[in-house]
């Protein structure tokens, strides 16, 4: 059985248990996707576009999955650090049956909101409809997406990230074989559903994690003697769950506007600069998996800490977690820097499409470890329950630092491609500043200091 208190025990061995399965986790989440990236290319052109257009509609709704997770994990992880088995059985009860309400709330929503969105970023033809009607059938899985992340979280604040990591594997595997049984059919005796068959076998596999990951929670040993009526909706703690949930939400929302942004600014120079984006994207992310499992895992241990009320392990979870980003950054760094060409080749034979990736990279190089600490300020923040602070740092940086940087370079400086990379850069700097500052006024209120008591 997993040591579940984090209040105890080294830094290093709580890092190393949670950060480590949750990047493979998220590892394995982004090849399932390449998986049906892949499939979907089997098909046509316009079946690759619908799925894009389709699951960028579908993004948007999972934003409160993801939410609920951070929000779960934080009031858990709370409760948890001050020995109270009575309050964190109720905030698991009570987060589960958000999760089901929220989940049943944004299918209705999705149904109606989703076909707009997809009509808002694509043109009348064929990857419109299949976009469409992939959507469609995908709106079925958020019960999995929702209840798996919401339900992740609940076990990170126990010190369980492993669960997750396993049943994410197994997905993926799944999705290898459901992908071709529901797209092409059995011969002789079943035709398949084309392009939609994708996704129902997300519908499939999702909803198989899904009921892994609440097997798991129901075996804790806190629920062992949960009663019924726990799970009736409070008002109190729907209430605290939203606080926690909307900024997280929020912020990855806005995040997806950021993403619409670039992708306008890069148009002007032609579809090698998307392109070339779109792939150096695929290669930032897998390089970043590590950083975001370790400030992933800073949230639940800070969380039962602060619970705890023992703030010099709180303020000592931050350091580690700076100090092993820090060493991350020896790797990640003079990788981008002087690989990025190398890895853009990877994936493309478009001499311009990896020149604009490799300048994006070598930018990126130097963002590396201001985006550590950006993703650990948000997990203190959660952490410490203020995660209003998490999104007006990313409406800042996000929402209006990358519009406003990007106009600078290009619009009144009149720089190339590299206009854009300069405008995120300084988007991310700045708003690193910005973050420090509202971490320090922060945590001086709750805990005494940032990284020493004050």
């Amino acid at each position: 059985m997993q040591k579940d208190d984090l209040t105890t025990g080294t830094m290093a061995g709580h890092f190393r248990a949670l950060a480590i399965p949750a990047a493979f986790g998220m590892l394995f989440a982004t090849l399932y996707n390449i998986v049906d990236v892949y499939y979907a290319g089997m098909l046509s052109t316009d079946a690759q576009a619908g799925l894009a257009i389709g699951y960028q509609a579908f993004f948007i709704l999972m934003a409160v999955g993801f939410g609920l997770g951070s929000a779960l994990s934080a009031l858990v992880s709370n409760a948890k650090g001050s020995k109270d088995e009575s309050q964190t059985q109720v905030f698991i009860a009570q987060g589960l049956a958000f999760g089901v309400i929220a989940t049943i709330a944004s299918m209705a929503i999705g149904w109606i909101l989703g076909p707009l969105l997809i009509t808002l970023v694509s043109e009348p033809g064929a990857y419109r409809d299949a976009g469409m009607g992939y959507f469609r059938w995908l709106i079925f899985a958020l019960p999995g997406f929702f209840m798996a992340y919401g339900g992740n979280g609940i076990l990170q604040a126990h010190g369980d990230s492993r669960s997750l990591q396993r049943a994410l594997m197994v997905a993926f595997f799944a999705n290898i074989a459901l992908n071709p049984l529901f797209i092409f059919g059995i011969p002789g005796v079943w035709g398949g559903m084309g392009f939609n068959g994708i996704a129902v076998a997300t519908i499939i596999s999702q909803t198989g994690v899904m009921v892994f990951i609440l097997v798991r929670i129901m075996r804790l040993a806190v629920m062992q003697s949960v009663a019924l009526s726990t799970f009736r909706p409070a008002r109190k703690y729907f209430v605290l769950i939203t606080a926690q949930l909307v900024p997280a939400s929020s912020a990855m929302m806005v995040m997806f506007v950021s993403g619409f942004v670039v992708q306008f600014a890069l148009k002007e120079f032609g579809a090698h600069a998307v392109a070339g984006y779109g792939v150096a994207l695929r290669i930032e992310q897998i390089l970043l998996l590590p950083v975001l499992g370790m400030t992933g895992a800073l949230l639940p241990i800070a969380g039962q800490n602060f619970g705890a009320e023992d703030y010099d392990r709180v303020r000592a979870a931050l350091r580690f977690c700076w100090l092993t980003g820090f060493a991350m950054t020896v790797v990640a760094t003079p990788t981008l820097l002087l690989g990025g060409g190398i890895a853009m080749s990877v994936f493309t034979d478009d001499p311009d499409v990896i020149d604009v990736g490799a300048s994006y990279l070598a930018v990126d190089a130097f963002l590396f470890p201001v985006y550590m600490m950006l993703f650990s300020i948000n997990s203190l923040l959660q952490a410490l329950k203020k995660p209003i602070w998490t999104l007006w740092i990313s409406i800042y940086r996000q929402g209006f630092g990358v519009a406003f940087f990007i106009w600078v370079f290009i619009g009144l400086l009149d720089f190339t491609v590299w206009g854009v990379w300069l405008g995120i850069a300084a988007a991310v700097t700045s708003g690193w500043v910005l973050s420090l500052c509202v971490a320090q006024s922060v945590a001086r209120r709750t805990i005494g200091g940032l990284l020493k008591a004050t």
